[in-house]
C-alpha cells in the first residue's frame, strides 16, 4: 500500500519556493513555514473519525459532526526543528496532546542520538490513539523511524501513526515504507536524493538552523 501523500497545492509551492532560497532571511523562513504547516497538517487531518453531537443553536437543536471524543490525539515533534509545526498543530487541534522527542543526529555515522523522550512509559487504549510525529525533513529516515519504533513498541498501530514533514528524500521514503508500510507519510515534496553528507538535494539547508537562525 502506497501512504505516501504529496501536497501539491499551488500555495504550498509558492511557499516551499521561499524557503528553498538562501537568500530568504530567518523571520520570512519562519513565516512561510509556518503557513506550509496549515497546509500539512490540513491534509494529515483529513480522516479523522467524527460522531454525531447534538447541539442547540440560537434558533433550534441541531445534531452536528464533530472529532470522536473517544479519539486521543497526539503531536510529537522532533527537537528542536519539529517544534516549528507544534504550534501550529495546537492551534488547529487545542486538545491535542505534546509530547516531546529529543534527537540530534551524529554528523560522522547519520544515526540519531537521543536525548529526551517526553512521551507515556505506557498507554491505554492505544487502538483509540493517533499520532502525528512532526520532523519537517525526511532525509535518512533514521530520526524518522526511530520516532515510529517508540510508539510502535508501546503497541500503537503503525495505521495510527502519520509522519508530517516538509521535504523528503526517496532514501528516507523507501527504509520507513521498508519498515512500516501502514504509516501514512505528509510531504511538501519528495526531493532528487541526499548528498554524501545526508542532506537532501536541492532542499532548503539545516531546517533547524535557518528557523532559529544558528547558521
Amino acid at each position: 500500500m502506497n501512504n505516501l501523500y504529496e501536497i501539491k497545492n499551488p500555495l504550498c509551492l509558492e511557499n516551499l519556493a521561499i524557503l528553498r532560497d538562501k537568500k530568504t532571511k530567518p523571520e520570512q523562513f519562519r513565516t512561510a513555514l509556518k503557513r506550509m504547516a496549515y497546509f500539512l497538517i490540513y491534509e494529515a487531518c483529513k480522516d479523522l473519525s467524527l460522531e454525531d453531537t447534538l447541539i442547540e443553536t440560537p434558533l433550534v437543536k441541531a445534531s452536528v459532526k464533530r472529532l470522536d471524543r473517544k479519539i486521543k490525539l497526539i503531536a510529537a515533534p522532533i527537537l528542536r526543528a519539529g517544534l516549528s509545526f507544534s504550534d501550529v498543530i495546537a492551534e488547529i487541534l487545542p486538545e491535542i496532546s505534546i509530547q516531546h522527542i529529543g534527537m540530534y543526529r551524529n554528523e560522522k555515522t547519520l544515526k540519531p542520538v537521543w536525548y529526551y523522550d517526553k512521551t507515556s512509559v505506557e498507554y491505554s487504549n492505544p487502538d483509540r490513539l493517533r499520532i502525528f510525529i512532526l520532523d519537517p525533513m525526511l532525509a535518512t529516515g533514521n530520526s524518522s523511524l526511530e520516532a515510529i519504533k517508540l510508539f510502535a513498541n508501546k503497541k500503537i498501530p503503525p495505521e495510527n501513526i502519520k509522519l508530517i514533514t516538509l521535504l523528503s528524500s526517496p532514501e528516507g521514503i523507501k527504509k520507513l515504507q521498508h519498515a512500516y508500510q501502514d504509516v501514512k507519510i505528509y510531504t511538501a515534496c519528495v526531493d532528487e536524493k541526499l548528498n554524501e553528507k545526508g542532506y537532501i538535494i536541492p532542499g532548503l539547508g539545516d531546517a533547524g538552523d535557518r528557523i532559529f537562525n544558528t547558521l
